[in-house]
């Protein structure tokens, strides 16, 4: 084990994860339905088979699949339809909110509920021991961190122009952002337990000859088949109602390619998050795996929160408004790490 390294493996899929809604903004004449599925296709289809294949013993990644209990593959696509869910209005929230301000709730709730909701599903009383006190501390943390960072939203949404508003976040709309962001923050939790179920799946992996670095990539795959089939059917929805199916072919060959390019790399970006989660897994020990997902949470939000600065999405706000909001991170930092004592 190597605790170190384990948090710099994690640290280096937050970066990705943090930076994956910036290529976007390079994509030209396509709404949001078309570039959103066309990044799912390569984060959620193409780049986890990939990297299963590249990753795990050459010859050995259908066998795997094969003898993987069938109940396990079914639970891991379930849990990722339902972080669809979640994935899907994540979008939306960094969409109407900005980078900073979108992710900071939804992954803040995401790191809470991930923890609180499997001992009530299990029956546990979480009142009953410190561990669940703890649980209860860190959640409600989560909650004033989100509190302080939406006041924080308000403030920016009165002292900002709607020209600035505009220029920073071009659909920016504070109080729909919240309710999505709050929304996504309870479903991308799902993923976790996709986690869980595919345990089954790692084992089988490792029985053939998989390197624990990359033992959950087999499950991965399940997991993000689900969760690409949730967005499909919204974003092709969409497209139908919207006409922007048009978006695919009516643009020039070189719009094509730039958007082709622009989207998968954001897919990628995204990916590598959990690909380096996997790896820097386990590399933690027992005594520090509950801190795994709290790691990739906090830095997820600290690393949005730099993006946030860099893109000017906080630009003429007073510096009452940017306290507040350093404020807000940093107790959402801190409740991703007392939610996870437990």
């Amino acid at each position: 084990m190597n605790p170190l390294a384990g948090i710099v493996l994690i640290a280096l899929g937050s970066i990705g994860a943090a930076s994956f809604y910036v290529p976007f903004k390079k994509v030209k004449s396509w709404a949001w339905e078309s570039y959103w599925i066309m990044q799912g296709l390569a984060a959620w289809i193409i780049a986890p088979s990939l990297f299963a294949y590249i990753f795990i013993p050459d010859g050995e990644l259908m066998p795997i699949i094969r003898e993987s209990p069938a109940s396990a593959k079914l639970m891991a696509m379930f849990f990722g339809a339902l972080w669809g869910f979640g994935g899907l209005t994540f979008g939306l929230s960094i969409r109407y909110l900005g980078v900073a301000l979108g992710q900071s709730i939804a992954l803040g709730l995401c790191a809470a509920f991930g923890t609180l909701i499997p001992p009530i599903i299990a029956g546990d009383n979480l009142f009953s021991s410190t561990a669940g006190i703890l649980t209860i501390i860190g959640v409600s943390v989560t909650v004033a961190g989100i509190a302080v960072i939406g006041y924080a939203g308000a403030l920016k949404s009165k002292e900002m122009s709607e020209d600035e508003k505009k220029a920073a976040v071009k659909e920016f709309a504070l109080k729909k952002g919240i309710l999505i962001a709050i929304f996504a923050g309870v479903m991308s939790a799902c993923f976790n337990f996709g986690f869980e179920a595919g345990k089954p799946i790692e084992d089988i992996a490792l029985s053939h000859g998989t390197n624990p670095l990359f033992q959950k990539n087999a499950s991965l795959i399940f997991i993000l088949f689900g969760g690409f089939i949730t967005n499909l059917v919204y974003c092709g929805y969409l497209n139908i109602k919207n006409k922007t199916y048009r978006d695919y072919y009516t643009v020039s060959g070189s719009v094509l390619i730039n958007n082709i390019f622009f989207t998968f790399l954001a897919g990628l970006l995204w990916f590598l998050q959990f690909h380096f989660f996997g790896m820097g897994a386990s590399k933690l020990p027992d005594s520090m795996a509950v801190f795994g997902w709290s790691i990739l949470m906090a830095l997820n939000i600290a690393i949005s929160n730099i993006w946030g600065i860099f893109l000017n999405e906080w630009k003429g706000v007073n510096k009452k408004t940017i306290i507040v909001l350093l404020l807000g991170i940093s107790i959402l930092i801190l409740s991703t790490f007392v939610v996870k004592l437990g």
